[in-house]
């Protein structure tokens, strides 16, 4: 199994990149934003490389790190999500952005991908919440599990997210924000305190 090409890159297209390694021209395809962060042609390139073995033929996935290559696996986990969709959605979001909409179960932009529609996008949050590290909600050098243990109850954050969103805040944002702010309050917090902490995270 191939699991990372160093070459020259020979051409590229809309979801592809050619790379010589000795001679030899690899077809990978990957996302936009990984294509984006190749060189111009003829200049050293390398990727990390997702090996698919199917009856009819081998393709070969490439990206840009292991974070992006490890969401991959995961949402191709997803009933319903193939290796073209996975790609399709890595290009619409960030690993950070898919992080924060599924964690946050912000449906709606995991559905601005082509070829998701509302009951995958769904399908993908609900199968995913638990398995991604949410690294960008919690307060800068801390992980989620310290920054929530002891200080969020699950129905006074929800509340909390819901009154940013009716203040007008996107859903990941205001999800994000709740839980940084979780992490700095005290477990018997009231919930006008979280709200009020969440508003000075979306300020900063």
């Amino acid at each position: 199994m191939i699991a990372r090409l160093k070459g020259v890159l020979d051409s590229t297209g809309p979801d592809w990149a050619v790379l010589d390694v000795g001679g030899v021209g690899y077809l990978v395809f990957a996302s936009r934003r990984t294509l984006s962060a190749l060189p111009r042609i003829g200049e050293p390139a390398a990727l990390l490389i997702e090996t698919h073995v199917r009856e009819d033929h081998i393709h070969l996935y490439g990206f840009a790190s292991a974070r992006e290559r490890d969401m991959f696996r995961l949402l191709t986990a997803v009933s319903g999500v193939g290796a073209k969709v996975a790609l399709a959605i890595l290009s619409a979001l960030d690993v950070d952005a898919l992080e924060t909409a599924i964690a946050a179960g912000d449906k709606a932009a995991v559905a601005r991908a082509q070829g998701v529609g509302p009951k995958l996008a769904q399908r993908i949050v609900s199968e995913l919440k638990d398995k991604v590290v949410g690294v960008a909600f919690a307060p800068r050098g801390v992980s989620l599990p310290e920054a929530t243990a002891g200080a969020v109850d699950g129905s006074v954050t929800e509340d909390a997210v819901s009154a940013l969103v009716h203040l007008g805040y996107g859903r990941a944002e205001a999800f994000t924000a709740v839980m940084r702010a979780a992490g700095t309050l005290a477990p018997e917090s009231p919930l006008a305190d979280l709200i009020r902490a969440g508003l000075k995270e979306l300020g900063k």
